[in-house]
């Protein structure tokens, strides 16, 4: 393991999407160590619910800010998590999503130049697109469809990290790449339209758990604690660590297992209904972890049933708001 890099005692740290899924437990982190943590988000698909803990706390500030539009504050590095990272959010407005990781990219990248502050980019497995290597290295260049119905959140991804390599290679920046794959836990947003969730509040509903294609289609999934860990300490790394890093769980597990697995965990009697499977859907992935293994100590530690209990029991809970349950009836097959 690569030396970590040290930190200031006051260090102040910007989180852009702080108040999303995987940033507000960012923020609950750095909090918690007793840093100054600044929130940015515009709450598109962020929530104060997921913050409103913190607001009380002296080491955290929360800003509502777009990161497509130049943002002027104070810190000493930047974790730029901010996109619409689930299809049903990041297609409702593909040009916006695609500004969000481009330009967003440039504005974080040009205040952390202006700061000389170093900045961490949440990337995204999606880089990798439908891919032919399996499992996925950071070496692979990906397959991924440019013209597509993913293509805005693929493509600004990708685009995202040229942009990142090209002002640490032009600027000598300080910076730090993250390729997350599918993370799961608390606080995912209800709508997203991602397998935990979607599965998680039908089987809690009682309805059909919807799976597109036969379900043998394969995912990894990670618990965002073991997610947030990774972040923290690929941050904490020397300047000449700037990734690639993948982070994401090595376990490959079916969609329909998944599907059943939670049906269980939630002593559901959903059934399972099969849709068509949606365009540029990727039939496999998982990702080779050894080099955040190797570079941070770093792996998943928490196993998918006691993730999943752990998320089951955060939705049980926003279910017993009624104006939650029945919106999420009303838009549950």
């Amino acid at each position: 393991m690569l030396r970590t890099a040290s930190r200031p005692i006051n260090e102040s740290i910007l989180i852009t999407g702080g108040a999303g899924f995987i940033g507000s437990h960012l923020c609950d982190r750095l909090v918690a160590e007793g840093l100054e943590v600044v929130c940015v988000d515009n709450f598109f698909t962020g929530t104060r619910r997921n913050i409103e803990h913190l607001l009380d706390s002296r080491n955290f500030e929360l800003i509502r800010h777009d990161v497509t539009l130049p943002l002027y504050v104070e810190v000493d590095s930047i974790y730029n998590l901010a996109c619409p990272a689930s299809p049903i959010h990041y297609q409702h407005d593909p040009v916006q999503t695609t500004k969000t990781s481009v330009h967003g990219a440039i504005n974080m990248l040009g205040l952390a130049k202006r700061l000389k502050a170093r900045i961490l980019q949440a990337s995204t497995s999606e880089v990798y697109g439908d891919p032919t290597e399996h499992p996925q290295t950071e070496a692979y260049w990906g397959n991924v469809n440019p013209i597509g119905v993913r293509s805005c959140y693929d493509e600004g991804k990708r685009c995202a990290e040229t942009l990142f390599f090209d002002y640490w290679r032009q600027h000598r920046l300080q910076i730090k790449v993250a390729r997350i794959f599918n993370t799961y836990g608390p606080r995912m947003h209800p709508h997203d339209g991602r397998v935990v969730s979607n599965f998680i509040v039908q089987a809690l509903l009682g309805k059909d758990i919807t799976i597109y294609g036969d379900g043998s289609q394969t995912r990894s999934f990670c618990y965002v604690d073991d997610l947030v860990e990774g972040l923290i300490r690929l941050a904490a790394t020397p300047d000449e660590v700037t990734g690639p890093i993948n982070l994401g769980n090595p376990e490959e597990i079916p969609i329909l297992k998944l599907a059943t697995t939670i049906v269980e965990l939630c002593n559901s009697r959903s059934a399972i209904a099969r849709r068509e499977r949606p365009s540029d859907d990727p039939y496999r992935r998982r990702p080779d972890v050894s080099r955040a293994e190797a570079i941070l100590s770093w792996k998943p530690t928490t196993g998918l049933a006691d993730g999943l209990t752990k998320t089951i029991a955060y939705f049980d809970g926003l279910l017993s708001d009624d104006t939650v349950r029945r919106t999420l009836q009303g838009n549950r097959d």
